[in-house]
């Protein structure tokens, strides 16, 4: 045989056994599925509820008008501190204070007519006193003459005269009683009349005193939106014109912020947060939770869901206010910030990626533990209603690597962490787990082989 009839005949051989092996290889490989891994591993895990929000000062006041008129002078500007009962402002007051004197003499007027009614009173008193003494002289002198009318030792015409005497005197006196029941009404109606000016007096005195306007308490003045020469009128909360000055104490600064629904049954009072504002940035800020809103908010309106007449179905957050316990001097109320409330931490836990995590129906698991799916799927009988029902119940786990296997392993978590969760029960330290990508994670079968390649992803995995 010929040199080069061997060397063909070689090197088709070889030909042959390179396919036969790239066969094998690619028919072997047909069925592995290329993932990416992590393993189970115990750390520290924190949980973490963040929301955002606006700085406030925890006391803070609104001063509103009270009365109808011109702002004559404004005593403080915006961003000036004031001290309590210090003068803000005062609107004209040219009635009222008119009022006020009109009221003052008023009620010296009533005094003095309850002075002169007391002494008409008490001349009454004297009258009464001095004609009760006349009525009993002629009473006796009458019940004497009476006597000796009798016994005929005074003539007739004596008798008469004493007899009338009396009567002019009982008349007098109830005269007399008469004119001290007048003098006592006259002296009651002056004494009202006192008390009447006075409640005038009191009422001009309020209107005079709303048109001076002072400090509720020591703090800064955050808002001050009318000038001098405004007129100002009673009015509702907030509507232009009403609203004189807002007073604030930022000795204590709080950041309100809305938490998500979801979150907000894990926030409890006096736990720990830090706070980053958006006008300090590279600054954390340590605060705790003082209070905790029941009313849930909607999101898109910023109505709380008691004001409506109308259930609706929007994402709702819930208030928290988070106390600042170190605040800087130059915050401003209004300051965008973001509050990290620290919900629960636990010291090495068996912690695993989130995105490990996947779901499938027990009945897909049932069904993985054979050995010949279709087989299996025709000759089961039809289950009953509750059957059914627990078939189609989601199970949680995670993939485990074993044996160049992923077995489905179902799991138990706890607290989860920005990018870890806890696995209460169902996996060790050290178990390799697949972690990626996240199409493969949701479409592998329990029980696959895979490859594992934890190199970088590519792009359109990391897209999808």
């Amino acid at each position: 045989m010929k040199t080069w009839v061997k060397v063909v005949i070689g090197v088709a051989a070889l030909l042959l056994v390179v396919g036969i092996i790239s066969a094998t290889v690619y028919f072997s490989g047909r069925n592995v599925v290329k993932v990416q891994t992590g393993k189970a591993q115990r750390q520290d895990l924190t949980s973490v509820v963040t929301a955002s929000g606006e700085i406030k000062p925890k006391t803070y006041v609104n001063v509103g008008a009270n009365a109808f008129g011109k702002i004559t002078r404004l005593y403080v500007k915006e961003g000036q501190r004031v001290k309590k009962g210090q003068l803000l402002a005062q609107l004209e007051n040219v009635q009222s204070s008119a009022d006020v004197t009109a009221m003052r003499a008023s009620v010296e007027v009533a005094k003095t007519d309850t002075v002169a009614a007391a002494a008409a009173y008490k001349t009454a008193l004297a009258d009464l006193t001095r004609a009760k003494a006349d009525a009993e002289r002629t009473k006796l002198d009458w019940d004497r003459a009476e006597g000796l009318f009798k016994e005929a030792l005074i003539a007739k015409a004596e008798y008469d005269t004493r007899k009338n005497a009396w009567q002019v005197a009982d008349a007098g006196l109830a005269q007399a009683e008469a004119r001290v029941a007048q003098a006592k009404a006259q002296l009651d109606s002056a004494e009202r009349h006192i008390h009447q000016n006075r409640a005038n007096l009191t009422r001009a005195s309020d209107v005079l005193q709303k048109t001076t306007y002072a400090a509720p308490f020591d703090g800064v003045v955050t808002n001050l939106p009318v000038r001098e020469g405004e007129t100002v009128v009673i009015g509702i909360q907030n509507s232009p014109g009403s609203t004189l000055m807002t007073i604030a104490d930022l000795s204590v600064i709080t950041a309100e912020v809305r938490v998500d629904e979801t979150d907000i049954v894990n926030v409890k009072l006096g736990q720990p947060a830090d706070v980053t504002i958006d006008a300090i940035p590279k600054k954390s800020f340590k605060a705790v939770v003082t209070e905790i809103g029941d009313n849930a908010i909607v999101r898109s309106t910023g109505v709380a869901t008691t004001q409506q007449t109308a259930s609706s179905q929007e994402a709702k957050d819930f208030k928290v206010v988070v106390t600042l316990q170190d605040p800087p001097e130059n915050l401003r109320p209004g300051l965008s910030t973001t509050a990290k409330i620290t919900t629960a931490t636990r010291p090495q836990v068996v912690s695993i990626p989130i995105q490990a995590l996947t779901i499938r129906r027990k009945a897909d698991l049932e069904e993985a533990k054979t050995a010949d799916k279709n087989a299996v799927q025709a000759a089961a009988p039809q289950g009953n209603a509750s059957n059914n029902s627990k078939d189609k119940e989601d199970i949680q786990g995670v993939f485990v690597i074993r044996k160049g296997k992923a077995e489905f392993v179902p799991v138990d978590t706890g607290i989860a962490g920005t990018t870890d969760i806890e696995v209460l029960n169902g996996l060790q330290p050290g178990d390799e787990i697949v972690t990626g990508s996240y199409k493969v994670l949701r479409t592998m079968k329990p029980g696959a082989s895979v490859k594992i390649d934890n190199s970088a992803p590519k792009k359109e995995d990391e897209t999808s």
